[in-house]
């Protein structure tokens, strides 16, 4: 057990067990297309951290592409029109 760890339950601050951590990894790991689609089940919990990471840096890119198309979509389209609501509805949300 790390010192850190020896200490906080020492000074009574509860922490997240090992346990809870493991099933945490095992969680995230689910959900990263990038690890869930490998053959292999043995992934160490630092490349379930870091490919999380990438996805989420990935989704940000993804999103703010998307929000730039129809930011551009709605500059090309009559600001009156039904599509162009549509467009500024979905830029709100």
């Amino acid at each position: 057990m790390s010192s850190r760890r020896s200490r906080s339950r020492q000074s009574g601050v509860s922490r997240i067990s090992d346990d809870q951590i493991t099933e945490l990894v095992s969680k995230l790991q689910q959900l990263i297309p990038e690890i869930r689609n490998r053959r292999s089940d043995k992934v160490s919990a630092s490349k379930v951290l870091q490919e999380t990471c990438n996805y989420i840096r990935s989704l940000h890119r993804e999103v703010d592409d998307l929000s730039d198309r129809l930011s551009e979509l709605l500059a090309s389209t009559d600001s009156d029109s039904a599509q162009a609501a549509i467009i500024r509805s979905l830029l709100m949300q």
